[in-house]
């Protein structure tokens, strides 16, 4: 194994990862989910929502979030990153390998809308104490828009049907990203990747030989995954149990936790 200290960059053969992903009915799953969205209209979209059950939603998504982290600890190739690059990693791509988890795992996400309270219900009730419950109540809320993103990108996942396999080659390509900023070693991230969509591409020709749309369904579920902020994630399945704790210090915590 090669040390941290090691160039990363040597010995390696590199690979175009542009790959013949836009087919028609590949094409056509994008016009559908941009469709969904263009049907949310301006004031939905303004809409907030909160978690149906946030104690059994919350509590899946921390279990999902330990196995997250423990499998990317596991990882050989990780472990020859430098620490800083390993920190770069993790504090980018947990967020969209959580989301990933939750589909693997099947977690179902029920929501029910909180509407903001009309002008005359803020007069009544506006005093100090019930602007402070008022704001902390307004931390665990995300905008609908963002919230049917992770819903569209499940059901997609459970359509397909996905293995443990490709959960895992997905889950490499997610995480050796070498596009983010900070990264030392981006040439051998970049391999990694390349490494995890060609295995992926190999796997699917071999498994589902008579799918020849299903390796493009997967690469797009990956530009979905792209989307999933830090923030929005933590928003959404963790703030109403850490409260005011920093996530990234939180996640840093659990990472190096023996």
């Amino acid at each position: 194994m090669a040390s941290s200290d090691s160039c990363h960059c040597s010995g390696r053969k590199q690979n175009s990862i542009l790959y013949s992903i836009l087919k028609n009915d590949s094409q056509a799953e994008i016009q559908q989910h941009q469709t969904l969205q263009q049907q949310v209209c301006s004031c939905g979209s303004k809409k907030n929502v909160a978690l149906t059950c946030p104690q059994v939603t919350c509590k899946a998504a921390s279990a999902v979030l330990v196995k997250t982290l423990k499998f990317i600890k596991n990882l050989p190739c990780f472990q020859e990153l430098p620490a800083e690059d390993q920190l770069v990693l993790v504090r980018n791509c947990w967020a969209p390998l959580l989301v990933l988890g939750l589909a693997q795992d099947r977690v179902d996400i029920e929501t029910i809308e909180t509407p903001e309270p009309s002008m005359l219900q803020k007069i009544l009730t506006g005093g100090q104490e019930d602007s402070r419950e008022s704001l902390q109540v307004n931390e665990q809320h995300i905008s609908t828009t963002k919230i049917q993103d992770i819903k569209f990108f499940l059901s997609k996942c459970w359509a397909l049907d996905i293995s443990t396999k490709e959960y895992a080659y997905l889950k490499g390509a997610i995480l050796f990203n070498p596009d983010l900023p900070g990264l030392r070693h981006t040439t051998y991230i970049q391999g990694l990747q390349s490494e995890a969509q060609r295995a992926l591409n190999e796997y699917v020709r071999m498994i589902h030989r008579e799918d020849l749309t299903r390796f493009g369904k997967l690469i797009i579920a990956l530009s979905l995954l792209r989307s999933f902020s830090p923030n929005v994630v933590t928003e959404l399945f963790f703030r109403p149990i850490i409260g005011n704790v920093n996530m990234d210090d939180l996640l840093l915590e659990m990472f190096y936790a023996k």
